[in-house]
Formats: structure tokens, sequence, C-alpha cells
């Protein structure tokens, strides 16, 4: 009997084992780790002063890793070689630092972490972390505040840099593009105001950059830019707002390269706006040119004819004070045949011209081989007008609801400036009902005129715009339904667009108001009048 029970207990553990080891290996749960790590030792101490050494340690009481340092990590003032950071991917319970660099003399320097030291495990954050010295005897404690917005966008850029520059002797506009600033800050990737902490009492110049090659110099390609115009008089109680804006590149043109037959391409930075192409020397008896713009590319096409039988030969080009002579030599390679191509297909707004582009420029319309019909097959009449720069032809016509539009162009109505003749062209196009559109009236208060009144989409995209010199009501009428934003333009110019700025004249762009909320335009829909009281 007591051999049986004792087989009986042996056979019970051996479950019991059993079950422990098929279970070896699972989580047992518990809470989360939510904590983030904690600072217990700095080597040198934290608002050292008079720091002599090159290396810096800090210590947490768990593992820790550093993430995005590139972008997080600030350093003010900015060093020219980069102090070596450790560790990097990896874990590690303390951080080290070795200073590549000659630090400057009475000098208080920021180590601004942002959050990217986390734990290893949840990688919680250690929120925006200082590390500060001095090279004297005294740490810097003034700081300049303010906000970052964008001139022309609802939200501004993640992670702008905001700069100082010492007005000493040395200082000039051009040193924006040349030299790193004596203080610099960033708004990281969540932050519309900025604080630069640790600066000592003097005069400033103050900008801000969304510096897309992280090299705290400005350039104008690339990078947007702000600017207060005045002084920043350290130690002050001002708050100052930098609207961020892209400049129009300064105007430059690219050498020109044959693309097609009697065709070439000049590429060009900045606006095109006045600038003229002649080309020098002789040519052919008979020649004609003509100059269109490609739609997408900052590119002038120019045309010629008839074909010029040289080799190379030298243009000039001149905008304004602006003059280049290029040499371009020729290419014998075919020429663009004529392709039409409809702007619009299928449906169309009331408020909708039918437009037509082509890809070789035209010379001549016959609206007599034009129809329009409506669905009751009664000739609707119609009026053109064309761009010549963008080659387009728009057809102006009235409009009725749940309509339809056949329109037909027989052969040779148009012709292009080779002498080609398009066949015959159909198009088929329809009307929607009025109550499938939306409705919105905008009334201004405060308005300094004029003004261009626009609708727009979270990201900025225009969808509709009015244009006033003078007080009025803002009827947009027959909207596609959406989400709207108003946005206000003060038009200083009157020229019916956007003016950036520019910082060498010192010029803020345009400015720019958004009425608060969204408009949700639903179809069918005749909104109450809209009153956006400016300030």
């Amino acid at each position: 009997m007591r051999i049986k029970w004792f087989k009986i207990l042996v056979l019970v553990l051996s479950i019991g084992m059993l079950s422990t080891c098929a279970n070896r290996g699972r989580p047992s749960g518990g809470e989360i780790d939510i904590e983030p790590p904690l600072i217990t030792k700095v080597v040198p101490e934290n608002f050292s002063t008079n720091f002599k050494g090159n290396e810096i340690r800090i210590y947490f009481n768990e593992f820790i890793k550093v993430k995005n340092m590139q972008k997080q990590l600030i350093i003010s003032p900015p060093m020219d070689t980069e102090p070596t950071i450790t560790p990097l991917g990896a874990a590690s319970k303390y951080i080290k630092i070795i200073i590549n660099d000659t630090l400057e003399d009475n000098t208080t320097y920021a180590f601004n972490f942002g959050q990217s030291i986390v734990d290893n495990n949840e990688e919680n954050p250690y929120d925006y972390y200082r590390y500060v010295f001095s090279t004297g005897d005294i740490i810097d404690s003034l700081s300049v505040k303010g906000t970052i917005m964008d001139a022309e966008k609802l939200k501004p850029d993640t992670f702008v840099s905001v700069m100082l520059y010492e007005l000493d002797s040395t200082y000039t506009d051009s040193t924006v593009y040349k030299q790193k600033p004596k203080y610099i800050t960033n708004t990281l990737d969540s932050l519309t105001n900025f604080s630069i902490e640790n600066i000592k009492e003097g005069q400033y110049k103050i900008i801000a950059l969304k510096d897309e090659n992280g090299n705290f110099t400005y350039q104008q390609k690339s990078d947007k830019i702000g600017f207060y115009e005045g002084v920043v008089s350290v130690p002050t109680d001002s708050s100052y707002t930098l609207k961020l804006f892209k400049e129009v590149l300064d105007f430059d043109i690219k050498r020109p390269k044959q693309i097609a037959g009697q065709k070439i391409a000049f590429g060009y930075e900045g606006d095109y706006e006045d600038m003229e192409i002649e080309l020098l020397g002789d040519t052919p008896e008979g020649f004609e040119k003509r100059i269109t713009k490609d739609k997408i590319k900052d590119s002038l096409y120019y045309w010629y004819k008839p074909k010029i039988e040289i080799d190379s030969a030298f243009f000039v080009i001149t905008k304004k004070t602006f003059v280049d002579t290029l040499m371009h030599k020729f290419r014998d390679i075919d020429k663009d045949s004529l392709v039409i191509r409809a702007f619009q297909s299928g449906s169309i707004n009331f408020t909708e011209d039918f437009m037509l582009e082509g890809t070789v420029p035209f010379v001549k319309i016959d609206e007599k081989q034009v129809t329009i019909l409506d669905k009751d097959s009664i000739n609707v009449p119609f009026t053109t007008s064309f761009d010549e720069l963008k080659n387009i032809y728009s057809f102006k016509f009235e409009k009725k609801e749940s309509d339809k539009y056949n329109i037909q162009l027989l052969p040779n109505t148009f012709e292009d400036f080779f002498g080609n003749v398009n066949d015959t062209l159909n198009y088929a196009l329809r009307t929607k009902n009025f109550a499938d559109y939306t409705n919105i009236r905008v009334r201004l208060e405060n308005a300094v005129y004029p003004v261009i009144v626009q609708l727009t989409t979270e990201k900025g995209e225009v969808k509709y715009e009015q244009f006033a010199t003078e007080e009025q009501l803002f009827d947009f009428k027959n909207l596609d339904p959406s989400m709207y934003y108003i946005r206000v333009i003060y038009d200083t110019n009157g020229n019916q667009k956007w003016d950036s700025g520019n910082f060498l004249l010192q010029k803020q762009p345009e400015r720019v108001s958004y009425a608060k909320g969204l408009i949700d335009g639903r179809a069918g829909w005749d909104y109450p009048e809209e009153v956006f009281k400016l300030d």
C-alpha cells in the first residue's frame, strides 16, 4: 500500500513539473512601465562654471538610448565641429559627450536634448533635458521668447530653428547666409512657441529658419525664413512673432536645351515676368518666333521657323537689369505634332469656361467650325479668348442645370505654328443640378482694400477666390461640396496675387488672415452670411 501511494505522489509531482515546463517563457503580465528615466549623476554638474574639460557624462537609473538626435539635439551656440555623443542605437546607463571644438571664452553653452533621451524598454522620454555650462565665471540667464507662424499657411512647419545674431561690428544682413548664429533654439515637432535661453545682455538680430540642410545658415533655394525688422535688445520682456515665408528666388537663367525640332527650352529660377529672349545674328528670311510657358516646370519654350541651318547661335536674355548671353547648339530632331487636350471631361461647373490646350502654339482659330449643342440640339452661342503664353483657348457660354452639351470642332478649326491643323474633335459635357452644389457668402469687417478673399483646403490649396478694390459682399456660388477655410490676403500692391517677402530688402510678405473654424459646405445649402472681422 505504501508503495502504491508513493507511485501516485511521484505521478502528481511529474505532472506538475511538466505543466511548469510547458508554461516556461510565458509573460506573467504586470503594469507597463510609464515612468521616464531619472538622472542620478552628471559630471561635471549641470550649470557648472569655468568649464575646462572636453568630456561630459550624464548617468541614469536605468538603461537608456538616444533617438532621432540629429533633429532633436540643439547646441547653443552651435559648434563648428560636432561633438561625439554616445550611445547611438545601443543601450547604456549614461550619455557621454566628447567636445571636439575649441570653446569660446566666457560663453554659456546649452545642450538641448528635446525628446531624444528615452528608456530602453518602453521608450518613455526624458522631456527637454538641458545641460548648461559656462567657460567663464557666470551662467548667462537672460532669454528671448516668441511665436512662430507661417506667413501664408494656416499651420507653421515643425522643427523650425530660431536664431540670434549678435549685432557687433562684423554683422551685416549677409551674415545669415554665411555664419552660424550666436544662440539657437528649435520648435521641434509640436511647438509653435520658442524660448532662447542662457543668453547674455546685448543687441541681436532674430531670425527663424526652416533649415532644410541643418547647417544653421540661410539657403534661399531650400529654406523658409522669418525675421523681425528691428533690433532685439536683451534683456527684454517683449514677445516676438516671426512669420516664415519662402522667398522668390533671385532671377537666373539656365543653359538652353533643344527638346524638339525648332523648340528650345530656357529653364529659369525666380520670376519669369518681363523676361525676354532674343536670337543674336542673322536669321532666315521670314523668321518668326513664339514663346510659351510650361504649365508645371519653370521653363519657357522658344519656338522658331523656318529651321536654322547653322550649328550654333547666341541668345541674349534680359529681365529689367538682368542681362546674360548664352550659346545654344542646334540639334536635328523631330518637331512636336499637334495634340489638343480638354481641361474638362464629363461634367462642367456653371462658372467654368470650357478650355483647350495644344502641344504646339496656336496661331489661328475658325470659330465657324465650332458648334455647341445642348440636350435639345439647340445651338448655344459662345465667345472665345486666348492666353498666348499658356497656349489655351477658352470657350465661354451660358450653362443651365441638368443639361448636356456636345461640342464639335470640325477639321481646320485650329492651325498651329508649323501649319498643322486638327482633325474632327468631339467633347461631351454635362451640368449637375444647382442642389448638387453649395453657396457661401462672406462679408468682411475692418478690411483694408484691395483684398483677395479665398476659400482653401486645410493645406492652403486655393479652390475659389475673388478680388476686390472696395467694400463688397463676396458671393461664392455653385461650389463643390467640401470643407473650406476662409483666407484673406491684404493685396497691398493690387496685383491680385500674394507676394512673398525678402530678407535682404527687410520686406515682410503680404499679410494673410484666416477666419476661425471650417465651413462645412454641404450640397444644396445656402449658408448664412459669414462675417469675418479682421484685426
